[in-house]
Parts: C-alpha cells; sequence; structure tokens
C-alpha cells in the first residue's frame, strides 16, 4: 500500500527530470526517503503519464473489462457447480440405459453427440461393442436373480411374441409383474415351453392361450411332475382368448345381418321403381319378401346366438350375476344349454374352449386358496359378499347426493362380518388378496409385448442379450403410477437385494464383458487384415 501521497511523487518525479544538480539530495532529504525511491517513484510517474497518452485503452475501460470478466468468471464458476461429469464410464451407462429403453444405435450415437459434439462422441461401432458387452452381462446377473426367484414365482402368465417369424417364449408373475422368462427360440415345439419351464419348479399355477406348443409344453411339464411326484402344476385357459374370439364370431354374424338388411332395401328399392315405371312389380316383390324373410331369419339366429353367448359368458367370472361366488359345477351348468346355440364355423372354437376343462381351473384355484384360511364358512362367505358389495356401489352423482340401499349395503355387510368375528378385518384382507390375485388372464404379457415392439419397430432381429438387457431394466425400473407405485418388479416379488438400481447390478459384470466384446472384435478383424495384405 501506497505511504506516499500522489503529489509527493510528482514532485519527487519533478526533482528528477527538472531538477538543478543537488535538486534529487535536497528532495530526498525533504521527503525523508532515499536517493532511489526517487528514482523508482519518477519512473513509475513516467511510466503512468506514457501510458494516458499512448493511445491505449484507458484505466476507466481497464476497470470495466476487469468487472465483465469477473462476471464471467462467477457464471462459469456456477455451470461448473452443476455441470455433470461424462466420462467413458457414463457413457457407458447411458448406452445400456438407452438400449433397454428401445433406442437404435444411431439414435443412441446422436444423443450422444449433443452431449459431446462430433468430436468427442464414440463412434456407432463403438457404441454397438458397448450394448452387446451390457446384453452378456446382463444374462450373467440374471442367472443370479432367476435362482434366487424360482422359489417365489408361483403364478405364472405365459405366451409367446413371434419377431419376424422367431419366436420368444414369454413368462411374467402377474402380481409383481416380475419378467421371469424372456427367451428367444429357435422354433415353437412344445419341448421348447417345457425345457424353458422345467426350470421354474416352484411353479403352482400357469394360465396360457390355447396354441398347441404352449399347452403341450405345459402338459409335459405336468406329465413330468407327476412321474416324479412332486407337486402338480395347475394350469388354466386364457379368458380374454375365449371372450375374443366370441366377439369376432359374433362381428361374423352380425355382419351376415347387415349383408342381408342391405339386399333386402335393394329389393324393395327395385319394387319402388319398377312401380314408377309401370313395370309388373310382382316378381320384384316376391324379391324382396324372400329377402325380408332371409333377414328375419338371420336377425332371429344371431339374437340367439347372443342371448346363448352371454349365459356362457357369465360362467366365465368370479361372482355370479347375483353377487354369489362363482364354481366349477355353476359355471358348466350355465355352460352346457348354451353350447349347442353357438352354431356356425366362427364359433368353433369358442365351443371347444367352453368345452375345455381348464377354462374353470381358475375357479377350482380360487376356492382352494379361500378354504385355506382359518374361519368358519358362515364368516368367508360373508367376507366374500363384503367384497363384492364394496365393488358394486354406485358412484355419486354430480351434485354429490346420496340415494338408494346401493350406498349403505357395503355398510350393513361390514356390520354383520364384525358380529360373526372381531378380527374380522384381518381375515377380510386375506379374502380380498385371493379375490383379488384371481387370474383369469394372460394378458401381463401383452404388457411385455408393448415393450418388445418398441424395438422391433427399429430393428430387424431381436438378440438374447438384448432380450437379457430388457428383461434385467424392466424388472429393475420403479413404477410411476397405479397400485405398484414406488417399487420395481423384484421388490414386489419378493427379492432382497442390496440395490435393485438397473446400472448397480449391470456394471459388476460388464468390465469382463467389455474385455472379452474387445477380444471378440480383434480376432474377427485380424482375418480381415490378413486377407487385405495377401
Amino acid at each position: 500500500m501506497c505511504t506516499i501521497t500522489c503529489v509527493r511523487w510528482i514532485a519527487n518525479a519533478a526533482a528528477r527530470f527538472s531538477g538543478t544538480h543537488g535538486a534529487v539530495s535536497s528532495q530526498a532529504r525533504r521527503a525523508d526517503c532515499s536517493r532511489q525511491t526517487i528514482y523508482d517513484q519518477a519512473r513509475k510517474v513516467q511510466d503512468a503519464v506514457e501510458a494516458e497518452h499512448s493511445g491505449g485503452p484507458s484505466r476507466q475501460q481497464i476497470l470495466e473489462q476487469n468487472q465483465a470478466l469477473r462476471q464471467e468468471n462467477a457464471q462459469l464458476r456456477s455451470r461448473l457447480n452443476h455441470a455433470v461429469e461424462f466420462p467413458q464410464a457414463k457413457q457407458q451407462e447411458f448406452a445400456a440405459h438407452a438400449r433397454a429403453m428401445g433406442l437404435s444405435l444411431n439414435q443412441i450415437a446422436a444423443l450422444l453427440m449433443v452431449f459431446l459434439g462430433a468430436k468427442q462422441a464414440p463412434a456407432r461401432s463403438t457404441i454397438e461393442r458397448w450394448v452387446q458387452a451390457a446384453g452378456e452381462a446382463a444374462g450373467r446377473v440374471l442367472k443370479r436373480l432367476d435362482a434366487q426367484c424360482k422359489a417365489l414365482v408361483l403364478v405364472a402368465c405365459l405366451d409367446e411374441i413371434f419377431f419376424h417369424g422367431r419366436p420368444v417364449l414369454v413368462g411374467v408373475e402377474p402380481k409383481s409383474m416380475a419378467w421371469f422368462l424372456g427367451k428367444k427360440a429357435v422354433s415353437l415345439t412344445g419341448s421348447a415351453w417345457a425345457e424353458s419351464l422345467q426350470a421354474w419348479d416352484a411353479l403352482q399355477y400357469v394360465v396360457a392361450d390355447a396354441g398347441r406348443p404352449l399347452q403341450a409344453g405345459i402338459g409335459r411339464v405336468q406329465a413330468q411332475r407327476a412321474q416324479d411326484h412332486r407337486d402338480p402344476l395347475a394350469s388354466s385357459l386364457d379368458v380374454f382368448h375365449t371372450k375374443h374370439e366370441a366377439r369376432k364370431a359374433l362381428t361374423i354374424d352380425w355382419n351376415k345381418v347387415e349383408r342381408d338388411c342391405e339386399a333386402f332395401d335393394r329389393a324393395e328399392a327395385q319394387v319402388r321403381k319398377d312401380q314408377r315405371h309401370g313395370i309388373n312389380a310382382v316378381p320384384a316383390a316376391m324379391r324382396a319378401r324372400r329377402a325380408w324373410n332371409q333377414l328375419v331369419q338371420s336377425f332371429n339366429s344371431y339374437e340367439a346366438v347372443e342371448a346363448a353367448w352371454k349365459q356362457a359368458e357369465v360362467a366365465l367370472g368370479v361372482f355370479r350375476p347375483d353377487g354369489r361366488l362363482n364354481d366349477r359345477a355353476w359355471a358348466e351348468a350355465q355352460v352346457a344349454p348354451a353350447l349347442p346355440a353357438l352354431v356356425g364355423r366362427a364359433w368353433v372354437t369358442v365351443r371347444n374352449h367352453l368345452r375345455t376343462p381348464e377354462s374353470f381351473t381358475f375357479l377350482d384355484r380360487m376356492h382352494s386358496e379361500l378354504a385355506r384360511i382359518p374361519v368358519s364358512e358362515e364368516l368367508r362367505d360373508a367376507l366374500v359378499r363384503l367384497w363384492w358389495l364394496r365393488r358394486q356401489r354406485p358412484r355419486g352423482s354430480v351434485q354429490g347426493a346420496v340415494t338408494g340401499a346401493g350406498h349403505v349395503a357395503h355398510l350393513v355387510q361390514q356390520e354383520l362380518c364384525r358380529k360373526l368375528d372381531a378380527n374380522w378385518l384381518a381375515w377380510y384382507r386375506q379374502v380380498a388378496a385371493v379375490l383379488r390375485g384371481t387370474v383369469r388372464a394372460s394378458s401381463a404379457v401383452e404388457c411385455m409385448n408393448s415393450v418388445l415392439r418398441m424395438h422391433q419397430g427399429r430393428h430387424r432381429t431381436m438378440t438374447q442379450g438384448m432380450l437379457d438387457l430388457k428383461r434385467l431394466y424392466w424388472n429393475c425400473r420403479e413404477f410411476r403410477g397405479g397400485k405398484r407405485k414406488g417399487k420395481c418388479p423384484y421388490e414386489h416379488l419378493g427379492l432382497k437385494l442390496p440395490s435393485s438400481a438397473f446400472w448397480d447390478l449391470l456394471q459388476a459384470e460388464l468390465p469382463e464383458a467389455l474385455e472379452q466384446a474387445k477380444a471378440t472384435a480383434k480376432a474377427k478383424a485380424k482375418p480381415k487384415s490378413q486377407a487385405r495384405a495377401a
């Protein structure tokens, strides 16, 4: 810090540059400083004057530039605090997540180019090697996890999904939505299904459609278990497919009614035309009458078929129309008189499904599970009735007025349960869990279908590594809404893991998989280089 005023500096400089002989010594005595100090201060004053009048930036300009640089540095420090490092390990994590979500290699490369720039972004071949290694690592992780899940998967929904004619065998645990089976098969056969299901020896109940290879595979597993004196495997036919086939058959029958109606309209129009032109309209009228009779016959047939299907459809429900619990005897009694009325080629599949005993296996399992609850039959029936009434409550009107006995019926039933057992609520939760967990359709597989279709829309092939990567990602992905919100399928299944995060599980096996991928790439490149040299 300067201890001498600027005026004293100027006086010292004047003594140095314009003073007579001895002026510097005299000024040094007056300023109480050394002669060298005067010479130094004079030089600094001279430099300052020359700088001010040399044509460069002024002091004010320099101060403004300094302030701007300070603000820029502050902004850069703020950005640095919020910046995300993107090293190669993070790029590999990004590529694995993006690939598991269904993005193509070109899309991943384009996104990485946005983050890193064209020069720093990895090449497409590098990204391909990363995702292939991630698929290999996912397969290794799933082998360990599947071994832990075998005792937890008791119920399964089974179906196959085709990718350009190549089948993928898919199995989903419906309660947790855990995707426990995702295997690419060479061909769709019963032996392929049997081989895939044999490993899951804790399975108690499966739901599947009527596809021959799938049913053949289930039959082989059931026969093998009976031969080994193990617990049987119950199989139920998918109710959804039965109803879907019935809707298709009804549409075909109704289309016939519409065609007959259009034929009658044309015949009637011809009668009116002949009458206007003074032509004998008797032949046209006879044709119109025949068309009308055909229309009446088609409509009556449609009504009979529709009524028969409505009678048979209620047999596929958990409850009867009156609110009582459904059972196999009542369901088969409903279906038997309806079958003769379901005539026509379109109804062959529906009739075969309704005749199959497996169509009502879900009712047997439901009653078996309810019978395991250690309560009296009277209390169990009352709790089942309460569960049904709670789902029959009418919606309130726009004004919020509550009318009718339907709004209080469940409250009356609740009091009845309370009188039967003071601990009714605990038993009700068990009954509700059984009724809610009664699986009648393999629709859970359609969720995996939607996941895999996203990949199929961008790629021609589906490798086993890609299936493993997607399966691991799905099972580790936390649900964002619905009754499963906040947990991933593995957590809902009851699998205890130190971490269920996708990348935490994957990166443990990734380094070794990457080394193998590099070795494979070098082995492939070596013959090509030798061929070029030759």
